[in-house]
């Protein structure tokens, strides 16, 4: 019986577990967490994983990669075990999910903590595999916010040569420090993947203005910290969202999904975060570039973030960074979870101050 029950225990100390160094010719496992995109968009998934192997990965396919959506849905535990045996598997050098979804908050309750902690190794994805990244960095593991398989490296090519650069250093090099870049244009979705033709193409390309500093000054640094808002909202509440004293210290990082949550609803859960006590504790918060919302919109949200953290919970020395490259934008920086950041407000930069890795 798949039935795993163990509690997170809370990492408050900076003695993180980092994934070794990944190398060309590692083996990369590749499943299914939340929804089952690759039975539904074969062509999306493979073009993917061709991407993957381009970069100089070895894949191997775990039973959910490519299991229909329906089967995916209905077994929470199944999903739970490809992550379990992924982890514990000798061979596997590193995890990516394919896609995200909606439901991966149920496959928690399987998890395996002790296989989790006592293999630790790279792990990636974005969207609902927030349940996972988020969990699995209470539990020690620097986890990574990035790129899935079919949204992110599935159109790895339509992407600059500089942000291909930029994912290869990280994935490869990832230096003690390093200033995380801006991109010169984003792109917002992707046209119907209904259509065969459209494999590997992005939505047409926007300038990318760079991020807008609303608060803070000088310069502050802290563990990051977080994933897209609406599936931590799914967490709040359970035993698998942090401790009180996890908080202390953190830079909290939050972005939105396609799904497009309105601005007033993202104020309620940021209220939320208030009452929780988070803002008092945390040193800074950055939220990803909105998706598919208007000028205005991006604006109201902007004027949001301010409102509820400084006016509301007195929080005006806190440094607050919008409209970043994470999340569901394209090219996506790559966040890694338990890692050091730190917010530079009066040169305007951010900066990973350490490797992701334990020997890069």
């Amino acid at each position: 019986m798949l039935l795993y029950i163990n509690f997170p225990v809370p990492v408050l100390g900076y003695n993180m577990q980092k994934p070794k160094a990944l190398q060309k010719g590692n083996t990369i496992a590749v499943l299914s967490p939340s929804w089952g995109g690759p039975s539904l968009f074969p062509h999306i998934y493979q073009q993917g994983l061709s991407n993957i192997r381009a970069l100089g990965f070895n894949v191997v396919e775990f039973p959910t990669a490519t299991t229909d959506a329906t089967t995916l849905y209905l077994d929470p535990k199944l999903r739970a075990r490809d992550i379990n045996d992924a982890f514990a598997n000798t061979s596997v050098d590193g995890i990516i999910s394919t896609i995200g979804g909606e439901d991966s908050v149920r496959i928690l309750p399987y998890i395996d903590t002790d296989i989790v902690r006592n293999n630790p190794k790279f792990f990636m994805g974005y969207s609902d595999t927030t349940t996972l990244t988020s969990y699995f960095n209470q539990l020690g593991l620097v986890s990574f916010n990035g790129p899935a398989v079919m949204a992110g490296f599935s159109q790895l090519n339509a992407f600059s040569e500089a942000y291909r650069n930029y994912l290869t250093g990280v994935l490869f090099n990832s230096p003690e420090a390093w200033e995380m870049p801006v991109f010169e244009e984003y792109h917002t979705g992707y046209p119907s993947w209904s259509d065969v033709a459209n494999t590997g193409k992005v939505k047409e390309a926007e300038i990318n203005h760079g991020p807008r500093f609303l608060q803070g000054s000088g310069v502050c640094s802290g563990r990051l910290f977080g994933g897209c808002v609406e599936v931590l909202e799914m967490m709040k509440g359970t035993r698998f969202w942090p401790d009180e004293d996890f908080w202390n210290g953190k830079v909290l990082f939050l972005e939105t999904s396609e799904d497009k949550p309105p601005v007033g609803q993202i104020r309620h859960w940021l209220r939320n975060y208030g009452m929780l006590g988070v803002f008092e504790r945390i040193n800074g918060v950055l939220v990803g570039r909105p998706n598919s919302y208007s000028d205005a919109e991006k604006d109201a949200l902007d004027e949001t973030l301010t409102m509820v953290i400084s006016r509301e919970f007195g929080r005006s020395d806190l440094p607050v960074v919008s409209r970043l490259d994470f999340g569901h934008t394209d090219p996506q920086l790559v966040m890694p979870l338990g890692i050091e950041c730190q917010i530079d407000c009066d040169r305007r930069q951010l900066r990973l101050m350490e490797s992701a890795f334990s020997d890069a």
